[in-house]
């Protein structure tokens, strides 16, 4: 069982070291300028409160009425 293990270990950091490289080179020609725009903190603070709201609102509902839900079925 450690063999397989340390085979699956030793394939993953392989694999990591190869993407890093494939990275890294692609990097160098990455250029990019000054935003249009600057975002401030307020802008910032609406979106992660929307992004937030948006993915786990559903979720707290389903959570808030599973007595609910189990008594349907």
């Amino acid at each position: 069982m450690s063999g397989l293990f340390a085979g699956l270990l030793r394939a993953r950091w392989t694999l990591a070291n190869r993407a890093g490289v494939m990275i890294r080179q692609r990097a160098t020609y990455i250029k990019s300028k000054p935003p249009k725009d600057k975002i401030g903190a307020a802008e910032s603070m609406f979106v992660l409160t929307v992004m937030t709201v948006t993915i786990l609102g559903p979720s707290g509902w389903i959570l808030a009425h599973l007595d609910y839900y189990k008594s349907r079925g």
